[in-house]
């Protein structure tokens, strides 16, 4: 995949954001990731620059000889623009970290997005696999899969004790980090979030923001993973967050069903507002316009809203995003113009614009 196939990649959908998985009102992604390093090289804090350009020649060729099992397109992080590097990070194919770092890296991607092979990250490989919905399963079939194709061309570092060794301790043994990305906008206005929350952390999961460790929530997004592997088997850490989810879902319809019982117009009118607002802006930041997608999917899924698909939500909530913006546009834009150019895709996409558009069609080519 070249720099210029990026922008072809910008117009399409990752199958993660369809919204037909199970539970995909609430469960946006169910994602599974495993932290490898190979035997023969040393810790990506210890790598020298020509360590770490061989690593990545190394696991590109062997990445690229899966072909007969899946087929990779192999994007050369390192020689990315800056808005190049953050589409990925936007689109969840790579982390911040590997979009930050320096020196020669990489990522392997999908056609379908559900599978993305980071390389010279915090540790040599970090495979992640990304299904819609509530989704586990699954997810971890085809992760467990493709570590063993890539396993049997290359020679992890393994200790026979403490499991597959890793760059940072908390990775150490499965090297798996199971993480479910829910969206609770009736938890966060019934403000019983913070509760919920609370209770995470006693039995050892981790709250994140949309894009994983050390960001904020936006829209309210939040990912719910396991902290530690050491220790615990790939079943216990999957049973660990399949567990808990269920009853987080439960505790967001409640909440749903309390907006609506004891506020219905309340809420019907926060939405319609909320709706009015993306549909007619002329400039709008990414802060705000998550904020009030969130409310429009929500009323949505209770049926306040009824002409609006989910899986055209869940593309705006990417697509509006800034290097989104960018890559579509073929332009690079300041902040100012990235909300002139966001309020006017919004527009396009659900206010009068689209109307216009619509009605142009129905009227057919002008005499």
């Amino acid at each position: 995949m070249t720099v210029l196939e990026l922008s072809e990649l910008a117009r399409s959908n990752g199958e993660w954001l369809r919204g037909t998985g199970p539970e995909a009102d609430i469960v946006i992604s169910s994602r599974i990731r495993l932290a490898r390093n190979l035997a023969d090289f040393p810790f990506i804090s210890r790598a020298t620059p020509a360590d770490r350009t061989e690593l990545d020649r190394c696991l590109r060729d062997k990445l690229l000889k899966l072909a007969d099992h899946i087929q990779l397109n192999y994007v050369e992080v390192s020689k990315l623009p800056a808005v190049d590097r953050q589409f990925l990070v936007e689109r969840q194919l790579i982390s911040r970290e590997l979009a930050d770092a320096q020196g020669a890296r990489g990522v392997a991607i999908d056609a379908r997005e559900q599978v993305s092979v980071m390389v010279n990250e915090e540790d040599h490989l970090r495979i992640q696999v990304i299904h819609c919905g509530l989704d586990l399963e699954p997810a971890w079939e085809q992760i467990n899969h493709l570590d063993d194709l890539i396993e049997s061309h290359v020679t992890y570092a393994y200790h026979p004790r403490l499991g597959y060794l890793t760059a940072c301790p908390t990775n150490v043994g499965t090297g798996m980090r199971v993480s479910v990305m829910l969206h609770l906008p009736a938890l966060v206005l019934t403000r019983q979030i913070d509760k919920v929350f609370r209770s995470l952390q006693k039995i050892g999961l981790a709250v994140r923001g949309l894009y994983g460790e050390g960001t904020q929530a936006m829209g309210d997004f939040y990912q719910i993973s396991n902290q530690v592997t050491l220790g615990r088997s790939e079943a216990d850490l999957l049973k660990q967050v399949r567990d808990v989810v269920p009853t987080i879902i439960e505790y967001e319809r409640k909440a749903r069903d309390f907006l609506i019982r004891e506020s219905r117009e309340n809420l019907h009118d926060r939405v319609s507002r909320d709706y009015g607002i993306l549909c007619s802006a002329h400039t709008i930041s990414s802060e705000e316009t998550m904020h009030l997608l969130s409310s429009v999917r929500m009323g949505v899924n209770l049926g306040l809203i009824r002409h609006l698909e989910i899986a055209t939500l869940n593309k705006l909530f990417i697509h509006t995003q800034p290097a989104h913006l960018q890559k579509l546009t073929g332009t690079q834009l300041d902040t100012e113009h990235r909300n002139i150019e966001r309020a006017r895709y919004l527009r396009r996409h659900l206010g009068r614009d689209k109307e216009d558009e619509d009605l142009r069609e129905s009227r057919g080519p002008a005499a």
